[in-house]
């Protein structure tokens, strides 16, 4: 694609950056729609995000930004706005830049993931489900499987408190879903699902165990780079169907595009 003066500005925002692939397939989905917008990741430390945003206000062809690991949370204190999903969620992964240099912030990862697993044949309403996770993105995904119907869910991570706070806020939005937190066997739930980073690196151990997973299941990771984690690899060696994090970005493409015009 050709970028000129004219060429409306995103970037993503990440670290490390190695791991994105979400400006590749904004940038791929722009062009299918003959739509002028270039896509870049930028390399951003926690530490210096406050900074890089407000030099992004001031960049008046920058129409916004993907907000990945690990920002999605830190990035909200530096906002003008939340939507009221992303306030909800408690995290962030698309940001608005509007003409006046205002950033609003919403959280676009639920809708993406449900409807990736809608179109994957994989239902979750009367489900029981199983997620590991509750940073970011495991905020947006506990919220959008209760939405969609999840009779059960339970909720694994490495800081017990943050998982039980998810289960609570979660539970007060959606009673009628069983909400849970703390360690289960995989091998009893529907759907199984990895909202944490485990999995990006070849010598990543597995972010649980999934021994006695079969047929009768449905393996999620949220990540996109590999495309097959060892997690996917292996309950897909089990009989288990499974889903990758791509088809949950790309889902998200039309919103994207939706959310960022002027």
């Amino acid at each position: 694609m050709e970028i000129t003066g004219k060429t409306k500005i995103m970037f993503v925002l990440a670290h490390p950056v190695d791991h994105v692939r979400a400006s590749a397939v904004l940038n791929t989905y722009f062009q299918s729609i003959d739509d002028d917008v270039a896509v870049s990741p930028l390399h951003v430390l926690p530490a210096d995000l406050g900074a890089v945003l407000a030099s992004v206000r001031l960049m008046r062809n920058v129409v916004g930004f993907g907000v990945t690991i690990p920002h999605k949370t830190g990035v909200i204190e530096h906002l003008d706005e939340t939507t009221p999903t992303a306030a909800l969620i408690g995290a962030v992964n698309f940001v608005k830049r509007t003409a006046d240099g205002r950033l609003i912030g919403d959280n676009l990862d639920a809708r993406g993931f449900v409807a990736s697993l809608a179109q994957h044949q994989i239902a979750v309403r009367g489900r029981k489900v199983l997620q590991v996770g509750a940073g970011g993105a495991g905020r947006a995904t506990a919220f959008g499987l209760a939405e969609a119907g999840a009779r059960e869910l339970t909720i694994m991570n490495r800081d017990g408190a943050k998982a039980h706070a998810l289960a609570e806020a979660v539970s007060r939005r959606y009673p009628e879903t069983k909400v849970n937190a703390g360690r289960a066997e995989a091998r009893a739930f529907d759907l199984i699902v990895n909202t944490t980073s485990l999995g990006m690196k070849t010598d990543d151990p597995l972010p649980l165990d999934i021994e006695g997973v079969g047929p009768a299941t449905a393996v999620s990771d949220i990540i996109v780079t590999p495309e097959v984690t060892r997690l996917l690899e292996r309950a897909a060696a089990q009989g288990a169907r499974t889903i990758g994090g791509k088809p949950m970005l790309d889902a998200q493409m039309a919103l994207v595009a939706r959310f960022t015009a002027r």
